[in-house]
C-alpha cells in the first residue's frame, strides 16, 4: 500500500513543481521536485544496502545512482522524472507479489480446537491441547480425529484421503489405529488418545510445511538477473562520457536514460498481465513472480487422487455369479442402499441413478454400521456390503467369492458383495475414476517444454501404476507419504535440468511438497484446504488441465517480458550513445526514456491476450 502512496505523491509533486515553474516561482518549483527526488532516494538507498548484503545487485542500484547524481548537480526535473518512474515500477512490482496468504491459517484451522472426552458417563468439551495420552476422545460423525489414537468401539469408518490420498473409505476394527487429520465417514466413535495433539500426526504435516516454506530458495527476478550486467555497462559508459568530456552533465545524462525503466515496468507488467490472464482461466495466482517462474518450469510432479482421479468411489466394474443381468443387479443393489449413509452406498446409488437405472424403495431395512444393509425389494432378499456381513446374514459363498475378486486387476479397489434371496449373486467392484480432462494432460505438458513429468501418491501401487500407465507419466512414486513427497520434490530440486519444479495436488499430504516446489498448484475446487494456503496458486475449478493453461501462460508472458525488456534495453543503450556524445541533455532523456516505457509497456500489455 505504502508503495502507491509514494507514486502518488511523486506523481503529484512533478505536477506541482511543473505548475509552479508555469506560474513565475522557479525555486518553489525546483524545491517541490527536489522533495520528491529526496523522498524516494531515502527509502531507495535501504533497499540497495540491504540488496548488497545478500550480495544481489538489483535494478535499484541503477535508479540510486541516476537520483542521486541528479539531486548533486541541481538536475531536479530529471530527478523527479526518474522518481516517479521507480516508485511507480515498484507499486507495480508491489501489487504483483502480493500473496493471498502463505500462513498456515486454514492448515490449522481445519484441525479441530476441542475434543470431547468420554468422563464417568459424561462427555466433556475440553481444548485439543488438554487431551493427554489414554483420555478417551469422541469423534463425532464428519469430525475430524484431533489425535492419533485406537479404536475403542467395535469398529470406525475413516476417510484418510487428506492425508493419504487413498480415496476409499476404510474401516478399523476395535484396537485399529486412527490418525489424527482423518475423518469420521460413519458413525460416531470412541478413540483412545495414543499421545497429545502436538505430537501428532497431523501437527507433524505442519511442521513439515514450516520447514519446506523456509527452504525453499529465493527467487531471482528477471529484471535483476538482467539488471547485474547493464549496471557495469551503465557505469563504464557515463564515466567514460565525463572523463571524455570534463562535462559532469554527461554523466547523469547518461545514467538517467539507462534507468532500466523497461526492467522496472515491462516485466512486472508482462506478469501482471498473465495473473490476469490465468485468473480468467480459472487459476488464482498468487503473485507475478509466481507467471515468471511457470514460464521457466522444467518438470511436474502431479498428486493422484483428486487431481488426476476425481477422488470419488465410482463403480469400476459388476460381476455376476448367477446369470442375472448386471443392470439387474446394480438395480437391486442401489435400491436397498438408498438408506445406507455409507460413503460407498452413497456413491454407488448415485452411479445407478446416473447410468439411467430406477430406484425402488427397499422395505424391512437393517444395516450393520460400516459392514453393510440388507432389505427387501420387490419381495426379494438383498443384502449388500463385505463378504462377513453377508457370511454373518446366511448369505452362501460370500467369503470364496470374495478371495476370488482380490488381487490382480480389482486390486486396490473396493468390492461389494450383493446377495440375492440367500444366495451370494454378485458383486459391485469399485474405485477412483481418472478425471476426463486428464487424459491428454500428459501428452500436452511436455508438448509445451516439459521434460518431465511424474505422478506422486499415497495410494498402493497397482493402483497408483494402473493410471500412471494409463496417462502416461514419465516416472509413478506409490505409496508415499508426506515426508516421501518431500523428498522427491527435493531430488527434482537438485537436478540441473529439472528445475523449476512445479507440484499439483489438493490434500493435507501434499502440503509440504507444495510449499516446497519451485510452484505449488492446488486444486482448489472444492474448497479452503491447506493446499490452497500452501500453494503458490490455485486451480478454482474441477478441470486439473487448468495447470497446463498455466503454465502455457506463464511461458508467453516470460516470452513477452524478455522481448519487452531486451527491446527497452536496446533503445537505452542507443540513448545512452547519444547521451554520451552531449546530444542528450539530462531532462530530455529522461523524457526519452519515458517514450521508450510508453513503448515496452505496450508490448507487456500484448500478455493480457
Amino acid at each position: 500500500m505504502w508503495q502507491r502512496l509514494l507514486a502518488l505523491a511523486a506523481l503529484a509533486a512533478l505536477a506541482a513543481g511543473a505548475l509552479l515553474h508555469t506560474a513565475g516561482e522557479p525555486r518553489a518549483g525546483s524545491a517541490v521536485w527536489a522533495a520528491s527526488t529526496a523522498s524516494i532516494l531515502v527509502p531507495l538507498v535501504g533497499s540497495v544496502v540491504r540488496s548488497l548484503i545478500h550480495r544481489d545487485v538489483g535494478v535499484d542500484a541503477i535508479a540510486l545512482v541516476a537520483i542521486a547524481s541528479a539531486l548533486a548537480l541541481g538536475q531536479y526535473l530529471a530527478g523527479a522524472v526518474v522518481a516517479l518512474m521507480l516508485a511507480g515500477g515498484n507499486a507495480l512490482e508491489e501489487y504483483a507479489t502480493r500473496r493471498a496468504g502463505r500462513e498456515l491459517t486454514r492448515l490449522l484451522e481445519r484441525m479441530p480446537h476441542i475434543a470431547h472426552l468420554r468422563r464417568n458417563g459424561l462427555i466433556e468439551e475440553i481444548p485439543v491441547e488438554e487431551v493427554r495420552a489414554g483420555d478417551i476422545v469422541v469423534v463425532r460423525a464428519g469430525e475430524v480425529a484431533p489425535v492419533d489414537g485406537a479404536v475403542v468401539s467395535d469398529h470406525a469408518v475413516i476417510d484418510e484421503s487428506a492425508l493419504t490420498g487413498e480415496p476409499l473409505p476404510v474401516v478399523r476394527a476395535r484396537g485399529g489405529d486412527v490418525r489424527s487429520g482423518s475423518a469420521n465417514a460413519g458413525d460416531p466413535f470412541d478413540l483412545r488418545a495414543a499421545r497429545p495433539a502436538a505430537e501428532s500426526a497431523y501437527a507433524g504435516i505442519v511442521r513439515l510445511v514450516r520447514q519446506a516454506e523456509t527452504e525453499r530458495a529465493p527467487f531471482v527476478r528477471l529484471a535483476d538477473r538482467y539488471a547485474a550486467g547493464f549496471l557495469p555497462l551503465a557505469l563504464a559508459v557515463a564515466g567514460g562520457a565525463w572523463a571524455a568530456s570534463g562535462n559532469s552533465t554527461r554523466f547523469l545524462a547518461v545514467m538517467v536514460v539507462a534507468t532500466p525503466c523497461p526492467l522496472i515496468l515491462a516485466a512486472p507488467i508482462a506478469f501482471i498481465a498473465g495473473v490476469s490472464r490465468a485468473a480468467r482461466r480459472g487459476v488464482i495466482v498468487k503473485s507475478g513472480g509466481v507467471i515468471e517462474r511457470l514460464g521457466e518450469a522444467r518438470s511436474v510432479l502431479l498428486d493422484k487422487t483428486g487431481t488426476l482421479t476425481l477422488g470419488l468411489p465410482g463403480i469400476e466394474r459388476v460381476v455376476v455369479f448367477d446369470g442375472l443381468d448386471p443392470d439387474e443387479l446394480l438395480r437391486l443393489a442401489a435400491s436397498v442402499d438408498q438408506l445406507s449413509a455409507h460413503v460407498l452406498a452413497e456413491a454407488l446409488v448415485h452411479d445407478a441413478e446416473a447410468r439411467g437405472i430406477a430406484l425402488v424403495a427397499p422395505d424391512q431395512v437393517e444395516e450393520g454400521r460400516g459392514q453393510g444393509v440388507e432389505g427387501v425389494v420387490e419381495g426379494r432378499r438383498i443384502a449388500v456390503g463385505s463378504s462377513a456381513w453377508l457370511h454373518a446374514r446366511g448369505y452362501t459363498g460370500a467369503e470364496a467369492a470374495a478371495r476370488g475378486l482380490d488381487g490382480g486387476r480389482h486390486a486396490g479397489m473396493a468390492r461389494i458383495l450383493v446377495g440375492v434371496d440367500g444366495e451370494l449373486a454378485g458383486a459391485v467392484v469399485m474405485g477412483d475414476h481418472v478425471r476426463a480432462d486428464a487424459h491428454s494432460l500428459v501428452d500436452d505438458l511436455h508438448a509445451a517444454g516439459i521434460r518431465h513429468v511424474a505422478m506422486a501418491t499415497g495410494d498402493r501401487a497397482p493402483v497408483a501404476n494402473a493410471v500412471g500407465a494409463a496417462l502416461g507419466v514419465d516416472r509413478v512414486y506409490a505409496e508415499q507419504s508426506p515426508e516421501d513427497k518431500l523428498e522427491i520434490v527435493r531430488s527434482l530440486r537438485a537436478d540441473p535440468a529439472l528445475r523449476p519444479v512445479v507440484m499439483v495436488g489438493d490434500g493435507v499430504n501434499d502440503a509440504p511438497a507444495l510449499a516446497l516446489a519451485d510452484v505449488g498448484i492446488a486444486m482448489g475446487a472444492a474448497g479452503g484446504t491447506v493446499s490452497s494456503d500452501t500453494a503458490d496458486a490455485v486451480v478454482v475449478l474441477d478441470r486439473v488441465d487448468r495447470v497446463l493453461d498455466a503454465l502455457q501462460i506463464g511461458r508467453r508472458s516470460l516470452r513477452i517480458a524478455r522481448q519487452s525488456v531486451l527491446a527497452g534495453l536496446g533503445l537505452s543503450v542507443v540513448a545512452m550513445a547519444a547521451a554520451a556524445a552531449g546530444l542528450l541533455a539530462p531532462v530530455f532523456g529522461a523524457l526519452l526514456q519515458e517514450v521508450i516505457d510508453v513503448a515496452v509497456i505496450a508490448n507487456a500489455l500484448r500478455a493480457l491476450r
